[in-house]
């Protein structure tokens, strides 16, 4: 009787979740990537209805802008949204942050990679193909999402060497590739306190190479980085790197996050996707 009652419980429950549209297979919405400056670290995962375990989906985690002061992983919930509804496994990182954390962009770099460390380390029960993992981000964000591939000297301690948290492509929406140029310009209070070699050490303007992975860069010809922007651009592509470009004309800095410019470099972003067989 006792044994009865515990299957129609059961069941009920299945049925109840199943109304509620809880998955009981899908990973949490919240997973811990990282301790570190005393606070946990989470990446925060959109996954498709249909997701499966035993799936290799293409994966894309997110990392948000805010000039490495300040933002929050919500930047970028609709484009992952969106692309989670396309079958992708979307990820959004927290990172540390100057005015929460007291940390300078170097700190944000190694956080970065943590991320895309621990993504591929635990693709196999995320359901995710380790080998199609896309990072993606915008500003400060675009900056960590292309450190992720360039930057090889900058890790924490605890990091598992032997995981690479090299992408297999890149997104980066009016990414900073140039934190030595910006020492230049009025944003020099963005890298104040980085010592001019640390700048140059994550600067991937510095450290360009033919082998990038296939990358998108999307970017506003308003843009006040766009001179960086543009020339990362221009020598990726002439040491013959896989690199293509979104200029849309007259776009300010972060112009993407309009909501009539988010679905339209959504939509610029799925067909560069479209190209490399992830949607």
């Amino acid at each position: 009787m006792r044994s009865l009652l515990k299957i129609i419980v059961t069941l009920a429950f299945s049925i109840l979740a199943s109304h509620l549209g809880f998955a009981a297979s899908k990973p949490r919405a919240q997973q811990v990537y990282k301790n570190a400056g005393g606070r946990e670290l989470a990446l925060h995962i959109d996954a498709p209805d249909d997701w499966n375990p035993t799936d290799k989906r293409p994966a894309i985690v997110f990392f948000f802008g805010g000039g490495w002061r300040a933002g929050t992983p919500n930047q970028f919930k609709a484009q992952a949204e969106y692309f989670a509804k396309r079958g992708l496994v979307c990820l959004r990182a927290d990172y540390r942050v100057r005015s929460k954390d007291q940390v300078l962009p170097d700190k944000c770099v190694e956080d970065a990679i943590s991320a895309m460390r621990w993504v591929r380390a635990n693709a196999a029960r995320l359901g995710i193909d380790p080998d199609r993992i896309v990072a993606a981000g915008g500003s400060a964000g675009g900056h960590l999402a292309a450190c992720t591939f360039f930057v090889d000297d900058i890790s924490t301690k605890s990091d598992d060497k032997k995981i690479s948290p090299k992408p297999n492509a890149m997104i980066l929406y009016n990414p900073v590739v140039d934190l030595v140029a910006c020492q230049e310009t009025n944003d020099r209070t963005l890298v104040e306190g980085l010592d001019a070699s640390v700048m140059k050490r994550i600067s991937p303007s510095y450290l360009l190479t033919k082998d990038m992975p296939p990358t998108l860069v999307i970017d506003g010809t308003a843009d006040r980085f766009y001179k960086q922007i543009s020339a990362f651009v221009d020598k990726s592509k002439a040491l013959g790197a896989p690199v293509e470009v979104s200029y849309v004309e007259g776009q300010p800095h972060g112009f993407f996050n309009k909501p009539q410019w988010k679905e339209k470099t959504t939509e610029t972003a799925a067909d560069f996707l479209k190209r490399l067989g992830y949607l």
